[in-house]
């Protein structure tokens, strides 16, 4: 137990720089308060004192902000950040090496007692404050779930999902990356440069609008260079590029 325990703090040392020594983390620290007694909890739940795991999951609740079920699973160096909110449910798995911060959700969309209705977290994966994980898919090892996302459907490993419903935004190409993006911490689920599909589809659309105005213009110019002569439509408001492309950043 103990070995899990400094195992537990020195995972947070490594990955919350506010976090300076072991003393503060084994006092202030929620997250880890809430892990230590899942664990005690789950021990009661997988021996048949089921009353007794959701009393000491009713106490940790009280004591940390942070609901577990006794029936949930969780791995080693598992970091709940902040934690506040958190709500992880009966059938969820947590891998190891996971972060997961304030206000997220690892709930169930199916009523059917005994199903698997909660996520799967693999190694590695990192949920954003906020964020709705729901239903008895797998988010794959390394992924990233933004800020306030709504995850309603499986994510694969090293992806990025953002938005409501969540969207991927970048998924690495190869096994390498993969696995360096399971390593690689991100604060809040966010990716420098991770690229939204969305956003680049809209840029996409308002350059090639851009550019077709500029080829009309120029047919036009040729045509009355050449004598044809060409119906004067009212003027709309200008097209500016620039400024819709600011709008969709």
């Amino acid at each position: 137990m103990f070995s899990r325990l400094r195992e537990d703090i020195a995972s947070i040392i490594e990955r919350d720089p506010a976090a300076r020594t072991a003393w503060e983390v084994l006092t202030c620290y929620p997250g880890l308060h809430a892990i230590v007694m899942h664990r005690w909890a789950r021990w009661c739940w997988t021996r048949g004192m089921k009353w007794l795991g959701r009393f000491i999951s009713h106490i940790a609740r009280g004591l940390t902000g942070i609901e577990i079920h006794p029936g949930a699973t969780i791995g080693r160096r598992v970091f709940i950040d902040h934690g506040f909110g958190v709500v992880i449910g009966e059938t969820a798995e947590i891998g190891d090496d996971c972060t997961i911060y304030q206000g997220v959700t690892l709930g169930g969309t199916s009523l059917s007692k005994g199903a698997k209705r909660h996520p799967t977290l693999e190694r590695g994966v990192i949920i954003g404050a906020g964020a709705k994980v729901l239903g008895g898919f797998i988010v794959g090892e390394g992924a990233k779930v933004g800020s306030n996302a709504v995850v309603v459907k499986a994510i694969p490993a090293g992806a990025t999902a953002v938005g409501n419903p969540a969207h991927i935004v970048r998924k690495e190409a190869n096994k390498q990356h993969e696995e360096a993006a399971a390593r690689m911490f991100a604060a809040y689920g966010v990716t420098p440069n991770g690229d939204d599909p969305l956003s680049t589809a809209l840029h996409g659309l308002i350059n090639h609008a851009a550019a077709q105005e500029g080829q009309i213009h120029k047919i036009i110019a040729a045509m009355k260079s050449a004598g044809v002569a060409c119906e004067v439509l009212p003027e709309l408001e200008k097209f500016d590029p620039e400024q819709l492309n600011k709008l969709v950043e």
